[in-house]
């Protein structure tokens, strides 16, 4: 039976029959946690009775949301991730060595295509812009994939989304992925994978790919998935930790709905509070005032996206009223940005710059919000009280829209700021 990139993946991995809900047992590639989720997984690794991880070089911990450790709490955390971690001899990093998650795991080349890769983050589904079927899962699963090796997953349905035309300069794949939650609704692939097809893709750069397969969970899915390319190929190769076979979809494979969007004619898009399917353009949000933005994240704190901010905020300087926090998501990031003088760019437009880290994406640090207080940020979720006070507000959108908003103290197309 012809299979969908999801279904082709978990068949590799898998003696089971693979069809839409099967439940499969699965061998797993990598698997890893945080300094959040880390400490419960390794409290329930030794609840079952667990004395060694299946393989040191496939597991992994790594200190990243609550880094540099903001408290107490959270240095007592990283305290038992790293002990664990140093005694199991699985890989670790931390401060001043990794990074957000989901942006160091691909540069080091620890997911590739056709693998399947399981996190105790939601995600983990970032990882399907290299063709690997990449998933969130609580910390009892990752205890008992770093015990065995293995986990069990249902098949899912597959929604494929065919993007046609070419996305104007001004669009990224985050105006991309907000248009197509708020086509589809929050729940529009609940527990299915979203497949990405057509014309679009082609120009669509790496780090579009993962800003789009990471908000893919933003719509319920299980999974986001591109089907490897020349340029996939060509990233994975450079990086790769580990051999890796690519897979791809097979011809007349059965799709639970096809979805079809006109890349060409998107603008630059926001969600507005508080679903990421609340999708408007820029354009149409009017006077909508902020008070701070945060460009960073495992969405959009990527090389092009500091770039895409630093050419709009050259030679400008932030509103008065608000404010800036730029955050690279990664130390690979970060030292290009010191090498091609994007970080002094921020620093004399009046922005703040810091070490990589998930910082205020979930409210942890270096960004709260205070009651009443609206944020325009390049995360991924807008959710109540998601970056600080109940009664805040974030405007998700990408860093183009998010570096012309802080120019002009409100909700901006980038377009605007430029006087383009």
């Amino acid at each position: 039976m012809p299979r969908t990139l999801a279904e082709a993946i978990i068949a590799s991995r898998t003696p089971d029959e693979v069809f839409p809900g099967a439940v499969c047992r699965v061998s797993v590639d990598f698997a890893f946690a945080n300094d959040i989720t880390g400490p419960p997984a390794i409290e329930e690794f030794g609840r079952m009775g667990a004395d060694r991880v299946f393989d040191p070089e496939r597991t992994a911990i790594i200190l990243d949301h609550f880094t540099p450790n903001k408290d107490i709490a959270s240095a007592e955390q990283a305290r038992r991730a790293r002990a664990f971690a140093l005694e199991q001899g699985m890989k670790f990093w931390e401060v001043g060595r990794a990074g957000v998650e989901h942006a160091f795991i691909p540069e080091t080349g620890n997911a590739l295509p056709g693998e399947i890769i399981i996190g105790a983050d939601s995600h983990t589904c970032t990882y399907g812009a290299l063709g690997a079927l990449g998933a969130g899962m609580g910390h009892t699963d990752i205890a008992a994939i770093w015990a065995l090796g293995e986990t069990w997953l249902r098949a899912p349905e597959t929604v494929k989304v065919v993007m046609r035309g070419r996305p104007s300069e001004w669009i990224g794949g985050k105006d991309l992925i907000i248009h197509l939650i708020g086509l589809i609704g929050v729940e529009g692939a609940r527990y299915m994978s979203i497949e990405f097809h057509g014309e679009a893709v082609d120009h669509l750069s790496m780090d579009d790919r993962f800003t789009m397969a990471n908000m893919s969970v933003e719509a319920g899915a299980k999974c986001g998935l591109f089907v490897p390319d020349e340029r996939t190929l060509a990233y994975a190769n450079a990086r790769k930790s580990r051999d890796f076979t690519p897979l791809r979809p097979d011809g007349g494979a059965k799709y639970f709905r096809t979805v079809e969007m006109d890349a060409s004619a998107v603008e630059p898009t926001v969600a507005l509070p508080h679903l990421p399917g609340n999708a408007l353009p820029a354009r149409e949000c009017g006077d909508m005032r902020i008070d701070q933005v945060f460009i960073g994240s495992c969405t959009n704190g990527r090389a092009s996206d500091i770039s895409a901010a630093a050419e709009i905020l050259k030679g400008r300087r932030v509103h008065e009223r608000v404010r800036l926090m730029v955050i690279p998501a990664s130390y690979e990031v970060y030292n290009e940005a010191l090498e091609r003088g994007w970080i002094k760019i921020f620093t004399d437009a009046g922005a703040s710059v810091c070490t990589p880290t998930c910082g205020p994406c979930m409210g942890g640090h270096l960004g709260i919000l205070a009651e009443g207080e609206r944020c325009v940020s390049t995360s991924n979720r807008n959710f109540v009280g998601r970056m600080g006070h109940k009664r805040s507000e974030i405007i998700l959108a990408g860093p183009k829209v998010a570096a012309a908003s802080a120019l002009l103290g409100r909700v901006a197309d980038p377009r605007d700021a430029l006087g383009a």
